[in-house]
This record gives C-alpha cells, structure tokens and sequence, in this order.
C-alpha cells in the first residue's frame, strides 16, 4: 500500500492533482488506515496513470469522468479533439519552420510567385518588399477585391512596355524630387492611366482608409515618390467645372 507522497512520487503528478481528482469524483477515495492517512493499492496507481494521461493530452476532467463512466462516444469526441489539435499544432510547427527560414507569407500562391518574379525583371529588393508588404496589406483588409486588383497589375507587368513604366518608377527612388525625370514619369503615367482605363480609374470603397495607407507607405521612402503621387493626383483629377458664361 502507497501513502499519497509516495503515489504522487512514482505517478509524476503533485499530491495537490491527486485531491483534485478526488475532488472531481475521478478516482475514488482509497481506505484509510489506523491514523486517518490514505493508502493506494496498484490499481489506483494504474487509475491515476489513466487520468494523467488524459489530462496531459489536453482532455478536461469533466471529459475524464465521462470516460471512467464507460462511455465509448466519448472517447470517439476526444479522439476527435485530439486529432485536431494535432493537425493544429502541426500546421503551428510548419508556419514557425516557415517564418524561421523567410518564406512564411500570408498572401495566394499567385502573388508569392509573382513577387518572386520581380527580381528577375529588374526591380529592386526595396520595390519587392514594399510590394509584398502593400499586397499584404490589401489582402488582409479587402480580400473581396484585392485578387482583382493584383490581377490587374499582374497583367500590366507581363506588358514590357508598361513594366517600364514600374521599373522607372523604382529606378527614381533616389533622385532629388526636382528631377525632371518625375515631372517626365508622372506625365506617362497619366497619359498611361488614361489610355487603360479611360474615366473610370480604379478604386476602393469611398470610405476605405487603405489608399491612402498604401500609398503614403510608398510615398514615406522617398521625396521623388511623393512628388510624383503629387503631380499624377493633380493631373487625374476630374477638372472642375468654370461658372457659366
């Protein structure tokens, strides 16, 4: 016969778990001896080897008590359960393996192989990963949308002479923003805008806040870029009626 140290001892479990499960009714109260002092026999050790198992495995002791109660449908929940906990943690370890070696993304396959692409078409580290952060950006808050949108630019990527227009884009990220380039590039650009999609310019909701959150993410890096926003925003815009003569 065990006193309750010495069950808690070889079980590995606290005497305070062990009164737990007495509490909760999940093993049963042994007899006691002379001096009040409860003594376990091997079949509560076995018992109490169950219940820890049990609980180490995330199962709650209300589950515990189902499964002493015999019921065989529980058991099946808690396989269940189990199961996918397993299938989380799993997925858990994989996204962790992925952020250690830099390739965790929250963005569609597509546009991961398409930032990957970039590269190779001369675009810089800094274009590419202001892209990746951008689309991130739009995917998380307009996910309805921002696969059309990324098509859209995809396509006038796969286009070489509009993919020029992108990379002088890039290419004017360190000159003085008084560079006549810019005023040149803003000019292409609107006459490019206008040619693709005539008056009806692309656009999100006209209470959506993330525009302006993506292109002053852009413009923050560089003077040039936040003046050749400027100048293309003056140049699109609608021209105000004059009063009638």
């Amino acid at each position: 016969m065990l006193t309750i140290g010495q069950l808690a001892g070889y079980v590995g479990v606290t005497t305070k778990a062990i009164r737990v499960y007495h509490a909760k009714g999940l093993l049963p109260e042994p007899p006691r001896d002379a001096s009040g002092y409860r003594r376990y026999s091997a079949a509560d050790a076995a018992e109490l080897i169950k219940i820890r198992t049990l609980a180490e495995a995330g199962v709650p002791l209300a589950r515990i008590r189902e499964l002493r109660d015999g019921d065989r449908e529980a058991l099946r929940r808690i396989e269940a359960d189990l199961s996918a906990r397993i299938d989380g943690l799993l997925a858990t370890r994989e996204r962790l393996r992925q952020l250690a070696s830099g390739t965790l993304s929250p963005l569609p396959p597509p546009v991961v192989a398409h930032l990957e692409e970039l590269p190779g078409w001369g675009f810089s580290e800094r274009w590419v990963a202001l892209q990746n952060d951008l689309w991130t950006l739009v995917f998380a808050t307009h996910p309805e949308t921002a696969l059309a949108s990324f098509r859209d630019q995809a396509a006038m990527l796969a286009d070489p002479r509009l993919r020029a227009v992108f990379l002088a884009y890039d290419r004017l990220h360190d000159v003085p923003p008084d560079d006549p380039r810019v005023d040149a590039l803003a000019a292409r650009i609107v006459a490019e805008t206008r040619a693709r999609y005539g008056a009806d310019l692309p656009a999100y909701e006209p209470d959506s806040a993330i525009p302006g959150l993506v292109q002053g993410a852009v413009n923050a890096s560089s003077p040039a870029w936040r003046r050749l926003d400027a100048l293309i925003r003056e140049r699109l815009r609608p021209a105000t009626p004059g009063p009638p003569s």
